[in-house]
C-alpha cells in the first residue's frame, strides 16, 4: 500500500533539501534558506526532521509486523527481514560516508556522521522498534527518549567543564562527539561539535517514532468514506498543532535547537510535519486534487537517489577546472563556471542570483526525475 500524499510530501521535502544544499554561491545564501545560527529555527531547520518523520511513516507501509494475524514469519524469514533492515540502513550510512570522503579520500580527517548516516541509523532503529513494539510502547519510548535527553543535556555535568550547559562548544553532546568521534572527524573540528552527532541521534530517533505512530494510526483508522477520511486529516492536523504548540511553550525550559536536536525541536518539527502530511493527505488522497502532485511524487519515489547524486555530481563538476568566465586566468570548477557565466550576470542582488542558481539546479533534477517517473524507473537503496 502506498499513499500518494506521503510520496508527494517526501518529494517536496527532498526537493527542499537539494535547494538548501546547493546555493549558487555559498557566500551569498538567500536568507530564508539559512539555518538558525544556534537557538531558534527557520523554515530550513524543518526540512531534515520532516524527512525523518516521513521515514517513520514509510516504515509502517513498507514493513509488516510479524505478530499481526494477517502476517507471520518463520524464524529464518524473520531473521532475513532484520538483516534486510540493517543492510539498508548501513547502505545509507555508507553512501553518506562516501560523500564525505569524495574526492579527497582522506580518512585521517573525514567527517564520520552526516545526513544520510543519520537517516540510516534512524531507519534501522525505527524499523526494528516497529517490528517489536506496540503503539503504546512506542509512545512510552518516545517520551522516555525526549525526557532522558533533556536531563542529560541540562542536568548532567559536562566532563572537563564541570557544569551542564547548552553552548555550542561545551555542551554534553559536543563532548560525546569530541570523545568518541575525535575532533578530526566532526563537522566543525575547531568547534568540536557535529549537528548530526552521536548523542543527538537519539532524539532524532524520536522524530522517526512520531512518524511510526502516525503511520500506524493512518492504517488502523481505515474509515473508507470521504467524509470520515476528511475527519482523519483534521484530527491529524489538530494533533500536529498541539505538539507544535507544546514544543513552543517548552522552549524556555529547553531551547528549540536543530544542531542539538533538542526535545522541544522534536515536538515542534514533528507537530508541523503532522500538519503538512494532513494537508497533503486531504488534498491528494481525500479530495483527489492538487493536480501537479506528480512532479513532487517524481522526487519522492527516488528521494535517496536524487539526494545522493545531487551531492556527488557538483563535486565531480568542480574537479573539471575551466578558465574564469570573467576572462581571468584563475581556474574555477565547472559548476562555479556555469553559475558565474550564465546565471549571476542576470541579477544585481547576489543573494537573488544565488537563489536562482539553487532553483535552476532543482529544476534540472526535476526534469530528470520526471522522465524517470514516467518510465517507471525507481532506484531502491
Amino acid at each position: 500500500m502506498r499513499l500518494r500524499s506521503l510520496d508527494a510530501f517526501r518529494g517536496l521535502t527532498v526537493a527542499a533539501m537539494i535547494l538548501v544544499n546547493n546555493p549558487g554561491d555559498w557566500a551569498h545564501i538567500y536568507a530564508p534558506l539559512e539555518h538558525a545560527p544556534w537557538n531558534g529555527w527557520t523554515p530550513t531547520d524543518l526540512i531534515f526532521p520532516f524527512f525523518l518523520f516521513i521515514v517513520g511513516v514509510s516504515i509502517t507501509f513498507a514493513l509488516k509486523r510479524p505478530d499481526t494475524s494477517a502476517y507471520s514469519l518463520r524464524k529464518d524469514e524473520a531473521a532475513g527481514e532484520v538483516a534486510k533492515i540493517i543492510r539498508r540502513g548501513l547502505t545509507l550510512f555508507a553512501l553518506g560516508f562516501f560523500l564525505n570522503l569524495f574526492p579527497r579520500f582522506d580518512f585521517s580527517s573525514v567527517r564520520i556522521m552526516g545526513v544520510l548516516q543519520r537517516i540510516g541509523l534512524v531507519y534501522i532503529a525505527c524499523a526494528l522498534i516497529y517490528r517489536k513494539t506496540t503503539s503504546t510502547q512506542q509512545v512510552v519510548l518516545t517520551v522516555l527518549i525526549l525526557t532522558s535527553y533533556y536531563l542529560i543535556m541540562t542536568v548532567l555535568p559536562v566532563p572537563g567543564i564541570g557544569y551542564p550547559n547548552l553552548e555550542p562548544e561545551t555542551n554534553f553532546a559536543a563532548w560525546v562527539d569530541h570523545t568518541l568521534l575525535t575532533t578530526a572527524h566532526v563537522y566543525r573540528p575547531a568547534k568540536v561539535w557535529d549537528p548530526e552527532g552521536l548523542l543527538s541521534t537519539f532524539p532524532a530517533v524520536a522524530t522517526g517514532l512520531l512518524g511510526l505512530l502516525v503511520g500506524r494510526w493512518l492504517q488502523a483508522k481505515n474509515y473508507g468514506s470521504a467524509a470520515r477520511e476528511s475527519q482523519k486529516a483534521l484530527f491529524l492536523f489538530i494533533a500536529g498543532v498541539v505538539l507544535a504548540v507544546l514544543g513552543t511553550l517548552l522552549n524556555p525550559l529547553f531551547p528549540i535547537n536543530k544542531a542539538l536536536w533538542t526535545s522541544t525541536y522534536v515536538l515542534l518539527a514533528g507537530g508541523l510535519a503532522m500538519c503538512m502530511l494532513a494537508i497533503f493527505y486531504y488534498l491528494i488522497d481525500v479530495r483527489k486534487g492538487f493536480g501537479w502532485n506528480g512532479v513532487l511524487i517524481a522526487f519522492g519515489v527516488n528521494a535517496i537517489t536524487v539526494f545522493f547524486l545531487s551531492g556527488l555530481i557538483p563535486r565531480i563538476m568542480n574537479l573539471i577546472l575551466l578558465p574564469g568566465p570573467d576572462g581571468s586566468n584563475a581556474k574555477v570548477g565547472m559548476k562555479e563556471y556555469l553559475y558565474k557565466g550564465f546565471i549571476a550576470p542576470h541579477f544585481a542582488d547576489p543573494n537573488m542570483a544565488s537563489l536562482a542558481g539553487a532553483l535552476t539546479f532543482v529544476a534540472i533534477w526535476g526534469c530528470i526525475l520526471w522522465i524517470m517517473y514516467k518510465r517507471r524507473v525507481i532506484i531502491k537503496v
